[in-house]
């Protein structure tokens, strides 16, 4: 089979149903991040509270609590990087499977289609759990990083080397939590990559529906609320 064959397997709306759920996927990553001036993201607001938290830090006498709180955060990003390999791993026997899916598929009145249909749209998948893996192991190690930058801060607040320690450490906490979110938004858009399975319309309804949940939940959500009643020292301009 050649590669126009394999082209030609696919109906023109299945490529737009694709386009649309990478667009949307890319979109809504830089919308969160590079937020409008004036209506920052829940993520832009708790960057700000965790730089605050790197500042008190600096004078919490003894630091247990701060240590418990990047273990925390480490176990959580190690949990979803197993969680994802899992995924992945059930990703690739199903491809090696794609004929039961297919009668599955059948089974459900849903169109037959050829193997190698299934399995680019398996693949689709593990592209996207194979991405968040990789954030979420990249988070995990950040947050080392941040932890032992922490450690290095000095117990004694007057030490002219505390807070721009503690404004490191800040940084690679908030480096390791945009990787982690990250790693979660390409989770969410793998579950929706799954609705291809039942045709393009579905996945683009998966894809618009992923991109509204992920927006309202970082523009318009009773988290953002309640941060911005009283935001962090010397954050955004949160004016909405």
């Amino acid at each position: 089979m050649t590669w126009i064959d394999r082209a030609l397997a696919f109906a023109p709306m299945d490529y737009l149903a694709v386009a649309v759920l990478l667009a949307g996927w890319l979109w809504i990553g830089w919308r969160i991040e590079n937020p409008a001036p004036g209506k920052p993201s829940v993520s832009a607001l708790m960057a700000d509270f965790r730089r605050d938290w790197m500042r008190q830090m600096v004078t919490r006498q003894p630091r247990v609590f701060d240590a418990q709180l990047i273990s925390i955060m480490r176990q959580g990003t190690s949990f979803f990087a197993s969680t994802a390999v899992i995924a992945v791993g059930g990703g690739l026997a199903l491809i090696g499977n794609t004929d039961r899916l297919s009668d599955i598929a059948q089974d459900l009145a849903i169109t037959s289609a050829p193997a190698l249909v299934w399995e680019v749209k398996i693949l689709i998948v593990l592209l996207f759990l194979s991405n968040a893996f990789l954030k979420f192991v990249w988070a995990n190690r950040l947050f080392g990083y941040c932890a032992v930058l922490m450690a290095a801060v000095p117990n004694e607040p007057e030490d002219a080397r505390c807070l721009p320690r503690a404004a490191q450490a800040a940084e690679i906490c908030i480096t390791a939590a945009r990787s982690f979110n990250k790693g979660l938004r390409s989770t969410y858009f793998a579950l929706a990559s799954v609705a291809w399975l039942v045709g393009p319309l579905a996945l683009i309804g998966a894809g618009v529906l992923t991109v509204a949940v992920l927006y309202r939940r970082e523009f318009a959500s009773h988290s953002r609320t309640v941060l911005l009643s009283l935001p962090a020292e010397g954050g955004l301009d949160t004016a909405s």
